[in-house]
């Protein structure tokens, strides 16, 4: 069964850590059951001044979690937590 979403990519097209970062969320996501969503700081200009200089940024439930790069494990304990 899928909960609700809760995890969100913040990054941005051509960003080779972000991409690193969306792997590791879908690997994570799709274990625990878990839906996630990318979404670009080039078409949303308050994450763009939110998160410019960090990029990728994992939110969980809205709040910051990891930046530049996810931490796996830490990952998978915050989202089995809940």
């Amino acid at each position: 069964m899928t909960r609700s979403l809760r995890v969100t990519v913040v990054g941005k097209p051509d960003c080779h850590l972000c991409e690193q970062a969306i792997e590791v969320v879908a690997q994570v996501c799709k274990q625990l059951g878990q839906e996630f969503r990318v979404v670009s700081i080039t078409e949303d200009p308050n994450l763009a001044d939110l998160y410019w200089e960090k990029i990728p940024v994992i939110l969980v439930d809205g709040e910051p979690f990891d930046f530049w790069r996810v931490n796996r494990d830490r990952l998978v304990t915050k989202l089995s937590d809940q």
